[in-house]
């Protein structure tokens, strides 16, 4: 709807389906224009428009960094059915009266648009625009968004590939060589979807001398692009963390979890917009910088329909019985013979520690110290921005950018090591000479 004016008493856009709630290439979009009119009006023309851009704003000091890219660019006039037209095209609307103008128009192909997104610099929208041209007078508008999701199937051989890496880091003291600490993690594919659970199968190895937290993180990255500048705007999602591991022992994850939780889907076809996103497995060291190992992932629309999958809660019932069952029957029946300690798997340990820890919060992981000095609550979010010299580019990083945690509250037990709905953000900036 438009401000009121003299004239004119209802002049809105209205989609045919109200309820649908986005639209993919090739779909229709159709609707009515309605108008009614306070006192006898002339229309000169009455034109409709469906606009689609990419827009990316953000200030740099006094410096304004602008991009715009267009996807949607559509316009028609339209007719009343119903109604007399002079020789010039104009119609005369009378009070009274309800006028419908009816308009439809395709998206284009799969692969020319991109999904609808806004962001803190930046957003991808679509909307449709009628244009009422009268006499003697500013050409009277309105607009109507409309959502637009390109489907992104994650059943792609690329995204089922596993995916996985190992890092190393040597711990000193006081320039004093204090041991390494080292992780390997794994994942089984990189194409995911809102509700799926992401399996981590990982080792940790500590041979320092300090006590070390292993945690994953789903860490978003929107990397938007102005003026031959490239912003960076990273955004931790959701975490998890394992059991404390001290000096010269291991641990491992078999299996361990993270639910992927209500996110937009990647964006990865826009020239100034691109939204990627990571699993980050990272080890927590005491008074030294964090191990950190990030795996890619991919959002989608498309959910995984492979058998045998993690992310099904039925079949998790069902293998969470099966396994109890089994274990039962274990339990119930005799062993030939005492198993060997070389079978024992080496992560016996609970889900959880014992003691209550700070939750999601670095500084607070030492056993040592948590009890003895409470924290105050934090922000909860922070931004940095650094500027590089160097050329600007859109895909790859350039180097780690550290996620620091942040914690809300006071000490709480979380369960099954799944960290509240904390969201943390940093900024970074490269630009181009």
């Amino acid at each position: 709807m438009v401000a009121m004016t003299k004239r004119v008493k209802v002049f809105e856009i209205v989609f045919n389906d109200p309820s649908k709630t986005f639209y993919s290439s090739g779909d229709k979009v159709a609707g009515k224009i309605l108008v009614e009119v306070c006192e006898v009006t002339r229309v000169l023309a009455m034109k409709v428009q469906g606009v689609g851009c990419a827009k990316v704003e953000y200030a740099k000091g006094k410096q304004k960094c602008r991009e715009e890219v267009d996807y949607l660019k559509y316009e028609d006039v339209v007719h009343l059915d119903d109604q007399p037209a002079d020789t010039n095209g104009s119609v005369v609307l009378r009070p009274g009266n309800k006028y419908e103008y009816t308009f439809g128009f395709e998206l284009p192909q799969h692969g020319q648009l991109v999904s609808s997104y806004k962001g803190k610099f930046g957003c991808v929208q679509y909307f449709v625009k009628a244009l009422m041209e009268r006499p003697s007078q500013d050409v009277l508008e309105c607009r109507r968004h409309f959502e637009v999701e390109e489907p992104l199937d994650v059943n792609t051989p690329d995204l089922l590939s596993p995916t996985g890496g190992m890092k190393e880091k040597k711990v000193t003291c006081m320039f004093i060589p204090d041991g390494q600490v080292s992780l390997n993690a794994k994942i089984d594919r990189r194409g995911f979807c809102e509700g799926e659970e992401i399996s981590i199968d990982a080792k940790f190895e500590n041979t320092c001398s300090r006590i070390v937290v292993p945690k994953a993180a789903i860490v978003a990255k929107h990397m938007y692009q102005a003026n031959g500048r490239t912003k960076l705007f990273r955004q931790k999602l959701s975490s998890v963390r394992g059991n404390h591991i001290i000096s010269g022992m291991c641990d491992a994850w078999q299996g361990k979890t993270i639910r992927v939780p209500k996110l937009k889907p990647s964006i990865l076809g826009c020239n100034i917009i691109r939204v990627e996103y990571a699993l980050m497995i990272y080890v927590h060291i005491p008074g030294s910088e964090k191990l950190v190992l990030e795996l890619p992932l991919v959002i989608g629309t498309v959910p995984y329909s492979g058998f045998g999958s993690r992310t099904n809660s039925m079949s998790s019932q069902e293998g969470t019985a099966s396994t109890a069952s089994a274990s039962w029957s274990s339990m119930s029946m005799p062993s030939s013979a005492p198993p060997s300690y070389c079978d024992v798997t080496r992560d016996c340990r609970l889900d959880q520690p014992l003691t209550p820890l700070l939750d999601d919060y670095d500084g607070g992981d030492s056993p040592i110290f948590m009890s003895s000095f409470p924290f105050p609550p934090l922000p909860t979010y922070s931004e940095v921005e650094e500027e590089y010299n160097g050329n600007a580019r859109m895909l790859p990083e350039r180097g780690h950018v550290s996620c620091e945690e942040s914690s809300s509250g006071p000490p709480s037990a979380a369960s099954n090591g799944q960290a509240g709905p904390k969201k943390q953000y940093s900024e970074e900036e490269e630009s181009s000479d």
